[in-house]
């Protein structure tokens, strides 16, 4: 868990009114009475008014709430539409963190503006090629993405002819009813899309650094270049 949704948790479970020791506190949470008593001094420091001490208990007084968000309407209906889309279409983790997401946004608006979230009229059918391994690739490759891990894959292309590549994720593109991953790809040395539905087999390697000429900003460059590089996904 977070830090910001720990401490978005330890405000929640304060809210009743009624005295909680940092241990039932660090039981609920998976985490150390230590970790407990470092989250609320920060609470605290911050004004949320929390009364207690380490080794008794705390307590909140009554009327506290948080601040409540300042969405637009336009923004919630973008927010909760783009998380109903990822509930459906993106990895699993996503599809996890947005139906949290959702649930939170909810919890901190204002009752004016909390019953936009359940009007929101704009929602996604489930696709029958996303199968669980293909949410779970999509989960990991954009891990690999963001940690910069090399990844080392089997990949077969729309003949059946299958290649293993090593390469560099860049990042995830949804084409609305596939997902595409775009790489620096090692054995071509070059930019590569891949399918992800056509990946058989894959794992991470070694760590790599940003280079010239291969990174998503370079990606970009090569577009503006050759469009078709990215206006459709690329069989390669």
């Amino acid at each position: 868990m977070r830090r910001a949704d720990r401490l978005f948790q330890i405000v929640q479970l304060l809210r009743g009114g009624r005295l909680v020791t940092a241990a039932q506190l660090a039981e609920k949470l998976e985490v150390t009475p230590r970790t407990i008593y470092r989250d609320v001094a920060d609470l605290m420091s911050t004004g949320v008014p929390i009364e207690g001490e380490a080794g008794v208990g705390y307590i909140m007084r009554d009327g506290y709430d948080l601040p409540p968000l300042m969405f637009t309407e336009a923004e919630i209906v973008a927010l909760v539409a783009g998380a109903r889309m990822m509930q459906v279409w993106g990895g699993a983790s996503m599809a996890e963190g947005a139906t949290e997401a959702i649930v939170k946004i909810e919890a901190v608006l204002p009752q004016r503006l909390r019953q936009r979230v359940n009007a929101v009229g704009v929602n996604a059918q489930e696709m029958n090629d996303l199968t669980p391994d293909v949410r779970r690739l999509i989960d990991q490759i954009e891990q690999a993405s963001y940690q910069k891990h090399r990844l080392t894959m089997t990949y077969r292309d729309e003949n059946h002819v299958a290649t293993t590549r090593t390469v560099r994720p860049l990042g995830l593109w949804y084409w609305g009813k596939v997902w595409t991953m775009v790489c620096w790809c090692e054995l071509r040395a070059g930019f590569r899309m891949f399918r992800i539905d056509r990946i058989t087999k894959i794992s991470e390697g070694e760590l790599f650094k940003d280079e010239a000429g291969k990174t998503l900003r370079d990606f970009y460059a090569s577009h503006d270049r050759r469009p078709l590089m990215v206006t459709r996904p690329q069989n390669t």
